[in-house]
């Protein structure tokens, strides 16, 4: 809610206040050079870690509360859970800044890139690697003395390691080589999106949300295991939005089409296309002029995607509702069910 984001927002200068101090000690010293530097990462980290929806850092607040049972924090709490909820939009910046440069983007959030930002440049790459060197050092700082510190440093860095590799798989796909349709099938679709996506945006905050909570997540596979489909569906809802969606409704024009993408539609369209059909997407598919992508369009219209997507969201829905229930703790029967809400038949 709207005092939520409050609370958030004071967290998110307290913090940035603190990272502020971080980064003047490991400058040392107050000379005219350091000032530079810590007034340039500020920006950096301004200019890339705001701006989203924060949709996983208010996750990890969410979850965390429905866990306990409650419908306030302790003072304590709410700072641990927002410091949690931090570390992962710093994540999430870190790969965007990384993924811009690899993709060659021009804008994110609807202003450039960072790297596209003058006097920027690849000097980007560095501060990826700052933003997600910031996460270890708060962790640190604020965890260290934590009965779980270790579980969270193993999460971060399973999650960051599986988003890596999702992100490779997608990359060497999208661009090594020949362009080569036959490669894409659903089950590598589905192994991009579940490293690439599922883990860092569905799972990571339940899971920092479970272990303030003195879970043991070993205890908790399943739980991983839904929220890992449900991100799954996240993501074909994206590759169809970003078809059929409403330009002014996601806030951005769709180019998957263009870019070549292992997108959920191209790989129906494979497994449904007779050899005249194939013959149009294999002669399309990847070309960025406007003519080439309607073609793609309306040969998805004319294999009926958008009926093979709604019966897609209908089935996951159940099964995703079915897995929920059979969920012993209804306390995470409702943090699943919150996460479902929000996405199911979504437009944006």
């Amino acid at each position: 809610g709207g005092g939520g984001s409050g609370v958030v927002e004071r967290l998110r200068w307290r913090l940035q206040g603190r990272v502020r101090g971080n980064i003047q000690q490991a400058q040392g010293g107050d000379a005219r050079g350091p000032r530079l530097r810590v007034h340039r990462r500020v920006a950096m980290l301004d200019y890339n870690v705001l701006g989203g929806k924060c949709n996983r850092g208010l996750s990890v607040i969410d979850s965390y509360k429905t866990l306990k049972g409650v419908d306030v924090l302790r003072k304590e709490e709410t700072f641990l859970a927002c410091t949690l909820g931090w570390c992962i939009e710093w994540l999430q910046a870190y790969f965007l800044v990384l993924d811009d440069i690899m993709d060659n983007s021009q804008t994110r959030r609807g202003q450039p890139c960072w790297f596209r930002v003058p006097q920027v440049g690849l000097i980007a790459v560095n501060d990826g690697i700052i933003l997600r060197n910031h996460i270890s050092r708060i962790l640190q700082r604020h965890f260290r003395g934590k009965p779980y510190y270790v579980d969270l440093i193993d999460l971060f860095n399973e999650v960051e390691f599986k988003t890596a590799s999702g992100q490779l798989l997608d990359l060497i796909t999208t661009h090594e080589g020949e362009k080569d349709l036959t490669k894409y099938n659903l089950n590598v679709h589905r192994r991009i999106v579940q490293y690439k996506t599922a883990y860092y945006s569905f799972y990571l905050p339940v899971a920092c949300a479970l272990l303030l909570s003195g879970e043991n997540l070993d205890n908790f596979g399943d739980v991983k295991n839904i929220l890992v489909e449900m991100g799954t569906y996240f993501q074909v809802q994206d590759d169809y939005l970003d078809c059929f969606g409403d330009p002014e409704s996601i806030g951005k024009i769709g180019t998957d089409i263009e870019d070549y993408k292992c997108s959920w539609l191209v790989v129906q369209a494979l497994e449904h296309a007779d050899e005249s059909q194939k013959g149009i997407l294999l002669e399309n598919y990847g070309k960025s002029d406007p003519e080439s992508v309607a073609k793609v369009k309306d040969l998805y219209k004319e294999l009926d995607l958008e009926t093979a997507f709604h019966k897609y969201e209908r089935e996951s829905y159940n099964k995703l509702i079915a897995d929920i229930e059979a969920q012993p703790s209804k306390a995470v029967q409702k943090v699943l069910m919150s996460f479902l809400e929000k996405i199911y038949k979504r437009q944006k």
